[in-house]
């Protein structure tokens, strides 16, 4: 790990920028697979389901997170259709509030919540509690309560702990607790450290190759009121590519068959989780639902046939895959400075008014993104520039390295594409900023389904 959360941001070259970003010829263009479907440019100045930036901006003020509902619902439904025998549920935490959950519901998806909080959001929007599931590696006895009351669909155990607490709750309450294990695969998901779930040293699930998994299994099918469908492996975040579903399904369906013929149980379901990823700038080249599909059909199919067993029915979990590239975040622009770098280099650094508050992703994982200038056209030369926020962070960035015109400067619209999944749900009021709003547009009309945040809702909490 580098010793500071900026270190890795500020090791490139000025003016070169990393090797795989390339000068474009047209600094105004789009780079489409970027950018929610309906999302395109008129006059150098960017719309949205018919809807100007220019117009947004006014009404709604800056930073914004504004939403394609249509390419959201899309998306969704994407995955659906792609796998018609297959659970597919909406990952939560990539974002939710009642609007989307509402959606969710809507075009038949299920529901994963991973907290408390996020339950009472799908409750809120009536979403039906047997279509969600309760993920989470510290329930706590409230949230277990709630969720067997309300009589959710499935709940994720990821520790002993939490088997003795729906053996108690489930006495208690005279209910029968539809449960699935987690399960560490001791896969390297090519990601992230921080976004990769199932190697054996981190705190979800049981590991398969310790023996843990196999105890929790036995321990689960010995409480009566707990039911035990399946297992569940979640091996990461933004992955690509599906060697790694496909040694994970591997490994843990060795265990769905063992346990099925030691034990003499039938496990109907069998969960791989999801983390597809999506693309944040040039260098992604991410997965359509399409050949997701067939890539992990074939995998479950080819290991249950291998092993002699049925075949389960697949549950999936994408979040960021139907958040992500529906919705961008609008800035303003607010100072720029060029600064002049050893050897003769320089970087730009174009200020906005956000920042780490409403993506806390590029300090936290040294996350990619692109963006474009969104309220003209420009005929300056593109230059290569660095988009930092307001707060009194230096890892405070927003895009590392980016062509933009030369000439953007105060007042100017900014608008980074890919922000749907990860940054409204990790927001913060660091600095006491309030966070942004989001904004949903449809058919030419925009509406507020998150408001922005004022200093009085920062004076709520602040009983002194």
């Amino acid at each position: 790990m580098r010793s500071h959360e900026a270190g890795a941001l500020h090791g490139q070259a000025g003016d070169r920028g990393p090797g795989w970003l390339r000068a474009p010829e047209n600094a105004n263009e789009l780079v489409p697979h970027l950018w929610a479907s309906s999302v395109s440019k008129v006059d150098g100045v960017l719309t949205v389901a018919g809807e100007s930036v220019l117009d947004l901006a006014a009404e709604f003020g800056t930073p914004t997170y504004v939403l394609d509902e249509d390419d959201f619902r899309r998306r969704a439904r994407g995955f659906n259709e792609a796998f018609p025998d297959a659970d597919v549920f909406y990952a939560g935490k990539a974002f939710l509030c009642v609007a989307t959950a509402r959606w969710i519901a809507e075009e038949g998806l299920n529901l994963d919540v991973c907290t408390g909080g996020e339950l009472a959001v799908a409750l809120k929007a009536e979403f039906p509690p047997a279509r969600i599931g309760l993920h989470g590696n510290n329930k706590s006895v409230a949230e277990l309560r709630r969720a067997l009351e309300v009589g959710v669909g499935r709940i994720i155990i990821d520790s002993i702990e939490e088997i003795e607490r729906l053996r108690d709750l489930t006495a208690e309450l005279g209910v029968t607790a539809p449960v699935l294990v987690r399960v560490t695969a001791g896969v390297e998901a090519h990601t992230h450290e921080y976004i990769s779930t199932s190697h054996e040293d981190q705190k979800f699930g049981f590991s398969i190759t310790g023996g843990d998994a196999r105890d929790a299994v036995k321990r689960v099918l010995a409480e009566p009121g707990l039911k035990l469908l399946g297992l569940h492996s979640h091996i990461g975040s933004q992955i690509f590519v599906t060697d790694g579903f496909e040694v994970a399904a591997r490994r843990v369906l060795r265990l769905h068959a063992d346990i099925e013929k030691e034990l003499g149980v039938t496990l109907p379901e069998f969960d791989l989780g999801g983390g597809f990823g999506i693309a944040y700038t040039t260098q992604d080249d991410p997965s359509s639902p399409e050949d997701l599909a067939r890539g992990m059909l074939k995998i479950v199919d080819d290991e249950c046939a291998a092993m002699g067993v049925a075949v389960p029915r697949l549950s999936i979990e994408p979040g960021r895959a139907i958040a992500g590239p529906s919705t961008f975040t609008l800035y303003e622009v607010g100072t720029t400075k060029t600064v002049a770098l050893d050897g003769g280099a320089s970087r730009r650094y174009v200020s906005v008014d956000g920042g780490m508050s409403d993506n806390i992703r590029p300090a936290l994982y040294s996350a990619d993104y692109s963006c474009t200038l969104a309220s003209r056209a420009s005929d300056a030369p593109a230059t290569l520039s660095r988009v930092v926020g307001k707060h009194c962070e230096s890892g405070d960035i927003v895009v590392k390295d980016e062509f933009l015109p030369g000439d953007v400067r105060a007042g100017d619209l900014l608008a980074v594409p890919g922000t749907g999944a990860y940054c409204r749900s990790l927001a913060s009021n660091y600095n006491h900023v309030p966070r942004a709003a989001v904004v949903a547009v449809r058919d030419g009309e925009a509406r507020v389904i998150v408001r922005r945040e004022t200093e009085d809702d920062l004076f709520t909490l602040d009983v002194g």
